[in-house]
C-alpha cells in the first residue's frame, strides 16, 4: 500500500518510520512512503505558499494555489488516491477508520497543514477531512504520522502475527484485557491464577470479561458506541 504525504516540512517524517513495525514494513515493500515537499510548488522567486487572511487577524493562512499544484502533481500519475486533509474540524480518527482507510489499496494521500489554517477552498479538493483530536498542534505531520502508523499496521503483511492485531485495544470495540509475563509474582502482585490454568476457555473468558470491565471504568463511551449493554 502506498502512501503520499504533502508537506512544507518532509524531514520530520525520517525518523519516525526508520524503525519499529512500520519501519520493517517499508524495508520489505510491504507498504511505501512517498514525501512530497509543498514548498516547490510555491509562488514567485519566493516560493510563497501562505498570505496574510481576508478579514484580518493573526497569522498566516496556506494559500489554495500550492496545494493544488501539488495534489494535481502526484495524482497525475495515480488519479485514484483517497486524499485526506489533516485539520482540526475533520471527523476524528479512530480504529474503524483506520479499518476503512486499509481497504484503500490505491493508497492515501494525506496534506498536513501549517501556520493559522488553510484556506477554505482546499476542502473541496480533498475526499476526507480528518483530526486526530481536539487540541492544537503546529501541523499537520504529526497527525498524518499517526494515520500512517494505525492504517500500516492494517495491512495484510505488516504484523506478524494477525492474532495479535485482533486482540489489540479497540480492534473489538473495547479496550484490551489486562497482560502479564514473568515473574508469577511481582512486589506482591500476583498473575492470576486463570492465566496459569492452561484452560484455554477460561483464559478467553477471563480476558472478556476482563476487557469489558476495564473499558465500563475507563470508557464508557465506547461502550455507548458500539452499542454494548451497561449491565
Amino acid at each position: 500500500m502506498q502512501f503520499h504525504v504533502i508537506t512544507l516540512f518532509p524531514e520530520m517524517f525520517d525518523s519516525p518510520f526508520r524503525a519499529g513495525i512500520v519501519g520493517r514494513a517499508l524495508e520489505q515493500g510491504i507498504i511505501r512512503l512517498y514525501l512530497h515537499p509543498l514548498r516547490p510548488f510555491g509562488l514567485g522567486n519566493y516560493r510563497q505558499v501562505d498570505d496574510a487572511p481576508y478579514g484580518g487577524g493573526s497569522g498566516m493562512v496556506m494559500r489554495p494555489e500550492p496545494i493544488a499544484a501539488a495534489i494535481d502533481s502526484v495524482t497525475a500519475d495515480i488519479p485514484r488516491l483517497w486524499k485526506i486533509l489533516m485539520t482540526p474540524q475533520g471527523e476524528v480518527f479512530d480504529q474503524a477508520m483506520a479499518r476503512r482507510l486499509a481497504q484503500k489499496t490505491d493508497g492515501l494521500l494525506l496534506v498536513a497543514g501549517r501556520y493559522e489554517g488553510i484556506d477554505e477552498r482546499v476542502r473541496s479538493l480533498v475526499d476526507q477531512e480528518i483530526s486526530i483530536g481536539d487540541y492544537v498542534l503546529s501541523g499537520g505531520e504529526l497527525p498524518a504520522m499517526v494515520v500512517i502508523e494505525a492504517v500500516a499496521r492494517l495491512v495484510p503483511g505488516v504484523l506478524g502475527n494477525a492474532e495479535s492485531l485482533a486482540e489489540e485495544s479497540f480492534s473489538g470495540g473495547m479496550l484490551e484485557y489486562p497482560q502479564y509475563t514473568r515473574p508469577e509474582e511481582f512486589r506482591g502482585m500476583r498473575v492470576p491464577e486463570v492465566l496459569q490454568s492452561g484452560d484455554h476457555r477460561k483464559v478467553r473468558e477471563w480476558r472478556a470479561a476482563q476487557a469489558l470491565k476495564r473499558t465500563r471504568e475507563r470508557r464508557p463511551d465506547l461502550l455507548k458506541k458500539h452499542g454494548f449493554s451497561r449491565g
